[in-house]
């Protein structure tokens, strides 16, 4: 045959055709693994509720959560075997339950967190100042291997005086729980703070010879609100009212900025400001918003004498547009010097002061 069809070691190679497929051979892995389990079918985590024994690392976790749960004083998250029927197996060895599926958050999201849930306060200083305040507090974390110095040892015997719990935790515990915010290996567990009922406030401001009431505006900084319940505690006055959306609340930094008073001074929260401005009104108190530029000066607020709402508003616009209109009279401080206007804490503690003098007067 002509050419070199004869030769040895010839490689015959084909054409190559069109791709048709794995014709079934990946199907399996094609499928996917199903949906993901809730946390009540799975065998290996706290929250399993079925009816097969527990293995022992779930056992030791659903143990280490009644021992958290009974620190923070809250009932366990963890599952009861047995109340959990299943029909049929799933995925991974796991049953498959009958009952409609929990609503889940979508990848990415945040999942919304209670408002009452206690909150943590970090830092050495924070919590060894937070202590010496009596802050109230459910318990102390303490970071396993840390360097000892004065300010953790107070911590720890002020903790112990006061019978808060004392636990000892990895830093990378401690880290997850704090979300990566600096510790520097201690964290105090503060509970939500319990508001009063704006009716009782109003109620028993009016039960005193001088009734005397702050509002806030849309106060945002911790640090600024616990300074002026300091104030109104110092000066007399019966509580303090806050909106519930777009304000501070009563967090650890507020009660240690505070020094305390946040246990003596009623808080609090409206849903809405002028209406409550208004319910004040209706019970003869006179409202009186501070404005750098208001037409009433300090010096001359005759009506500090009677029932007094104080209103103090952001740290940045002051007055919002229907709260400045809602109030009675709008009251300014008189400065010698060319500054815009003070801080909102500051303004308050002067108001505060000088209605304390008039009022002794």
């Amino acid at each position: 045959m002509p050419g070199n069809s004869e030769r040895r070691g010839k490689r015959v190679v084909s054409k190559k055709g069109a791709s048709k497929g794995s014709g079934g051979k990946n199907r399996q892995s094609l499928a996917g693994r199903g949906r993901t389990l809730p946390a009540d079918e799975r065998p290996w985590h706290k929250g399993y509720s079925g009816d097969e024994p527990l293995p022992s690392k779930t056992a030791w976790k659903q143990d280490k959560e009644r021992r958290a749960a009974a620190v923070e004083g809250r009932a366990p998250k963890i599952g009861q075997p047995g109340t959990k029927r299943t029909a049929g197996k799933g995925p991974f060895g796991a049953k498959k339950t009958s009952s409609i599926a929990k609503t889940r958050v979508s990848p990415g999201r945040k999942s919304a967190q209670p408002k009452d849930g206690p909150e943590l306060l970090v830092g050495r200083n924070p919590v060894v100042e937070a202590l010496r305040t009596h802050v109230p507090a459910t318990a102390l974390y303490v970071a396993i291997g840390i360097d000892m110095d004065e300010r953790i040892k107070e911590s720890v015997r002020t903790a112990a005086e006061r019978g808060i719990a004392i636990l000892e935790i990895t830093r990378n515990e401690l880290d997850r729980m704090t979300g990566g915010v600096l510790h520097q290996g201690l964290g105090l567990q503060v509970p939500p703070y319990a508001y009063e009922p704006f009716d009782d406030l109003v109620a028993a401001s009016l039960e005193s010879t001088a009734p005397l009431l702050i509002a806030l505006d849309g106060v945002t900084d911790p640090r600024n609100l616990g300074a002026i319940i300091r104030s109104a505690a110092a000066f007399g006055a019966q509580g303090v009212f806050l909106t519930e959306r777009r304000s501070a609340a009563i967090t650890a930094t507020a009660w240690r900025t505070s020094a305390g008073a946040a246990a003596r001074v009623k808080v609090s929260q409206v849903t809405n400001l002028t209406r409550s401005l208004k319910r004040c009104q209706e019970e003869g108190f006179v409202v009186a918003g501070l404005d750098a530029d208001g037409a009433t000066s300090l010096y001359d607020l005759e009506a500090a004498a009677g029932p007094l709402v104080v209103v103090v508003g952001s740290e940045g616009r002051g007055l919002s547009r229907l709260v400045g209109q809602t109030c009675d009279l709008r009251v300014g401080i008189p400065m010698v010097s060319d500054v815009e206007s003070l801080n909102a804490s500051v303004a308050a503690a002067v108001t505060l002061a000088e209605v304390s003098r008039r009022r002794r007067l």
